[in-house]
């Protein structure tokens, strides 16, 4: 198995990074190209298009929506720059990749909010060294939209005077989530959104989910690929799934919906421990265990700062967890009623929530698809007002009110 074969829906996007792998030589900086994985051409229409699709550059950026694979195709391609003499991916160079352990490899991402300028600092100095045991020395950024104008800027300059054995892999939901200065220096390749059999197929290669789990997976996650998995392989995540969409189907009044928006960021509660608290657990006794604290033992008063850090990091990590899982709650809701609009427009055949095809005709003959329709702008509002950090409590209650007050 090659290094690519856990990659899904991609294939013009793999043939650009495992032909840039393949060839030794780099693209002059300052002259990137922009291209799409969906065409294979340059995005500038240069007609030249198999020579820019196999050419190798000093930074990429990796664009496409959330669940579309940009990180492991990212990591994918590390793995072929660092694999001795193939584009393949060497087993060695992968383990150590997988692992994050290699010595040619540094990655910056958050489980915070956003990324740290000191951690963008720490890895441009870090890009300078020269490889020790590979081609390159690879540098992955995670969310590279969740940096700010001022952290972007130091990115900047490592970008403009790249060493020339150094690659960057940026990630990023769209190149508009980036200044345009580091737009101008990087060659975007943009991914496409997995169909729902890709996905399927995925689960079942990988994971060894059956066929109707795995098809009603990839359905209800909408081809993201993460999301698929876990709600393949988690029955809890699931059923916290189904409650969301009843809880919502069940509202009668206003006071209903107040209740009902209580019960929603709870469930998001719910599966944001469901996703932190067993690794807080193992990460906690691995860090106790480093510093030669035995269980049960009392930590040291020289030792307690680190300690202190640790619980600081995990609380940061639960706050974006707690609103990654509100902003799912809203997208499973976008669908739940984007479900409704196609039933009454005729459109059953394109339902996503199949199993609650009857409760969704139901909803769908107490309103004409133009309250529907305000309702899902009111869902829209609801995750730009939680983006823009306002109480998630009263973002899901004024859109849970506002959508009942227009069926």
């Amino acid at each position: 198995m090659n290094v690519w074969d856990d990659l899904t829906g991609q294939a013009d996007a793999i043939a650009i990074f495992r032909a840039a792998a393949a060839r030794p030589s780099m693209k002059t900086a300052g002259t990137p190209d922009s291209t799409s994985a969906d065409s294979g051409t340059p995005a500038s229409g240069t007609p030249n298009a198999g020579s820019a699709g196999s050419s190798m550059t000093h930074s990429w950026l990796i664009t496409g929506p959330p669940g579309s694979g940009r990180s492991n195709l990212a990591f994918a391609f590390a793995t072929a720059l660092l694999s001795p003499g193939t584009p393949e991916g060497d087993g060695s160079a992968r383990r150590l990749v997988d692992a994050r352990t290699h010595p040619d490899l540094i990655v910056l991402s958050t489980e915070g909010v956003i990324i740290k300028m000191e951690s963008v600092k720490e890895a441009v100095q870090r890009s300078q060294y020269s490889p020790s045991v590979g081609r390159y020395r690879v540098i992955v950024v995670e969310d590279a939209d969740r940096m700010v104008e001022r952290t972007s800027n130091v990115l900047l300059k490592a970008l403009e005077e790249p060493p020339e054995r150094t690659v960057w892999i940026l990630c990023a939901p769209s190149e508009a989530d980036l200044l345009p200065t580091i737009r101008s220096r990087v060659r975007s390749v943009r991914l496409r959104v997995p169909s729902v059999d890709d996905v399927a197929a995925l689960l079942m290669s990988r994971d060894g989910v059956d066929e109707a789990t795995a098809e009603r997976a990839a359905r209800e996650a909408q081809s993201h690929i993460g999301m698929a998995r876990r709600l393949a392989t988690n029955p809890e995540a699931r059923a916290r799934r189904e409650e969301t969409l009843r809880a919502a189907l069940g509202i009668r009044g206003v006071s209903a919906a107040v209740n009902a928006a209580a019960r929603l960021l709870a469930i998001a509660g719910d599966d944001a421990k469901a996703i932190t608290v067993e690794r807080d657990t193992v990460e906690r006794e691995g860090v106790l265990r480093s510093l030669g604290v035995e269980p049960g033992q009392s930590v040291p008063p020289g030792l307690r700062g680190q300690i202190k850090a640790l619980e600081d990091d995990q609380k940061r990590r639960a706050t974006r967890s707690l609103r990654d899982g509100i902003d799912r709650i809203l997208v499973d809701l976008t669908s739940l009623y984007r479900d409704v609009i196609m039933v009454q427009l005729g459109r059953e055949q394109s339902v996503i929530n199949r199993e609650l095809l009857t409760e969704v005709r139901g909803a769908g003959e107490t309103c004409q698809p133009t309250a529907t329709l305000a309702t899902l702008d009111a869902i829209a509002l609801a995750r730009q007002r939680i983006e823009s950090n306002v109480a998630p409590a009263l973002a899901l209650e004024a859109m849970l009110v506002s959508a009942i007050r227009r069926t």
